[in-house]
């Protein structure tokens, strides 16, 4: 006659499944809010789809300032992080989109390149500090 399995194999097993749903979960969420960073599946993300903060930045960089943080705004982005395209340098520049409730610059950026100070070429957001952006393709309007 076969055996049943011991409650420390039942145990385990049980163990396994709950952390293995755990694991899921957070992948699932973690997608989810990738999802609301207004980024679509070809890279790209709307002004619009952003937060408000990256709107109010883009008038800013439009107009040529005055910006948020004017020691840090409007100064070359090197692209060390290799993300972006690559380009001469100071062909990048980078911008800080406020994030509300932080008392420091925080994660979220623009980062136009080319053109002028005031029409640049490219406009590309990042709410990650870097590790990903999405082109904004109509921040100049």
């Amino acid at each position: 006659m076969a055996e049943g399995k011991s409650p420390l194999k039942r145990a385990g097993a049980a163990i396994g499944g709950l952390l293995l749903a755990v694991v899921a979960g957070y992948l699932g969420l973690d997608q989810a809010q990738e999802r609301g960073s207004g980024t679509d599946s070809s890279g790209t993300c709307a002004l619009d789809s952003l937060p408000d903060e990256a709107e109010e930045t883009a008038a800013d960089i439009n107009a040529g300032g005055p910006y948020d943080f004017p020691d840090n705004d409007n100064q070359r982005f090197g692209n060390y992080e290799g993300v972006l395209p690559d380009q001469d340098s100071g062909y990048y520049r980078e911008y800080t989109v406020v994030t509300p409730g932080l008392d420091h610059r925080g994660p979220r950026r623009i980062v136009t390149g080319g053109g002028t100070e005031e029409d640049p070429e490219t406009w590309h957001y990042t709410d990650d500090h870097y590790e990903s952006f999405c082109e904004i393709p109509d921040a100049d309007t």
